[in-house]
C-alpha cells in the first residue's frame, strides 16, 4: 500500500515552475466573472430597446451590443481571462488550471445576486454546490490517473475531425431552430465548444515548444478561432434567456469536462487508469451536470423579466 501510495502521488507531483500557472488562472476567472456580469447586462439592455430577436439574437442585436459600454468592457474583460488562461496553459498542465475557473461560478453568483437584488435559494445554493465539488472531484481524479504524453498527427486529426463534427451539428441547430431554444442549448453549446479550444491550445503550446508547427497545428489554430466566434455567439444568446451564473455554470462545468475528456480519450492520458477510475470520471461528471441542470430549473432570476434586472449601460 505504501508503494502504491508513493506511485501514485508521483504521478501528479508538479516541478515548482508548474505551480506558476494556479495562481494566473484564478486571476483568469475572476477576469471571466466580471466580464459575464458586464456582458449580461449590455444584452439586457439591448434587448430591452429591440425585442425583434425573437428568442435568439438577431444580426442588429448584435451590432447595437458594440455601442453598449457595459457590453464592450466585458468582452474585453473575458478576452484578459482568456489570456491568463493560456499563460497558465504555458505553466501548468490542462487537467491543474482547466477547472480552476469554477471559482468564477462563485463569484458570479455573488455579483449577480447583489446587482439584481435577487437572492440565491437553497436549491441553487445547492446546485452550485453541486456543479464546484463534481468539477473538483473530475478533476482531481484524473489528476491522481491520468499522465501528459506527447500528441501525436493521429491525435490531431482525430480531435479536428470531432471538432468538425460538433460545429456542424450545433450550426445546423442554430441555424434551422435557434428561435426555440432556451439558455441550456446555448450554455452546453458554448461549454462543449470551450472545451475544444482549451483543449487545442494546450495542444499547440505543446506543439509551439516541441517546434513541431506543421500544417495540422495551424488547422488545429483555425479550428480554435472558429470555436472561439462560434462560442462566443452561443454565450450571447445564453445571456439572453438566463442569468450569468447559470451561463458560468454551464462554462465552468462542462468546459472542463469535455477537455479533460478529451485528453483521457483521445490522447490516452489515463490508459493506465483502471476501470473503478473510469466509473468515477462517469460518477463526478454526472454530479457536475446535475448540478447545472438543478440551476437551470431552480434559479430564481429565471423567473424575473430580464428587463427588470438590468440598470445603467
Amino acid at each position: 500500500m505504501p508503494f502504491e501510495f508513493e506511485s501514485l502521488a508521483s504521478q501528479v507531483e508538479l516541478d515548482p515552475i508548474q505551480f506558476v500557472g494556479i495562481p494566473i488562472a484564478l486571476v483568469g476567472a475572476i477576469f471571466l466573472s466580471l466580464g459575464a456580469q458586464f456582458q449580461y447586462r449590455g444584452v439586457n439592455k439591448v434587448e430591452q430597446h429591440d425585442v425583434s430577436g425573437g428568442g435568439a439574437l438577431s444580426a442588429s442585436q448584435f451590432g447595437q451590443l458594440l455601442a453598449r459600454p457595459s457590453w464592450v468592457i466585458g468582452t474585453l474583460l473575458i478576452g484578459l481571462a482568456i489570456a491568463f488562461q493560456l499563460v497558465s496553459l504555458v505553466f501548468s498542465p490542462l487537467i491543474v488550471v482547466q477547472p480552476l475557473g469554477a471559482i468564477a461560478l462563485v463569484i458570479t453568483a455573488i455579483l449577480n445576486s447583489r446587482i439584481s437584488k435577487v437572492g440565491l435559494n437553497r436549491p441553487s445554493i445547492i446546485a452550485i454546490t453541486l456543479c464546484i465539488v463534481g468539477v473538483g472531484a473530475f478533476v482531481t481524479l484524473a489528476a491522481f490517473t491520468a499522465r501528459d504524453r506527447p500528441v501525436t498527427e493521429d491525435d490531431l486529426v482525430i480531435i479536428l475531425i470531432i471538432l468538425a463534427v460538433v460545429l456542424t451539428a450545433f450550426l445546423a441547430t442554430f441555424i434551422t431552430l435557434r428561435r426555440k431554444f432556451k439558455a441550456l442549448y446555448y450554455i452546453v453549446g458554448a461549454g462543449v465548444l470551450y472545451g475544444f479550444v482549451a483543449t487545442l491550445a494546450k495542444v499547440i503550446i505543446g506543439r509551439l515548444t516541441q517546434q513541431q508547427f506543421g500544417l495540422l497545428t495551424l488547422w488545429c489554430v483555425a479550428g480554435l478561432l472558429i470555436a472561439v466566434v462560434v462560442g462566443g455567439i452561443f454565450v450571447q444568446n445564453a445571456y439572453s434567456s438566463g442569468p450569468p451564473d447559470l451561463v458560468i455554470a454551464g462554462l465552468t462545468v462542462i468546459d472542463p469536462v469535455v477537455a479533460v475528456t478529451i485528453g483521457i480519450v483521445v490522447l490516452g492520458e489515463a490508459a493506465q487508469a483502471g476501470l473503478s477510475a473510469g466509473v468515477g470520471y462517469v460518477i463526478c461528471g454526472a454530479v457536475a451536470i446535475w448540478g447545472v441542470l438543478l440551476l437551470a430549473r431552480y434559479h430564481p432570476q429565471t423567473q424575473v423579466p430580464a428587463g427588470k434586472l438590468t440598470k445603467g449601460a
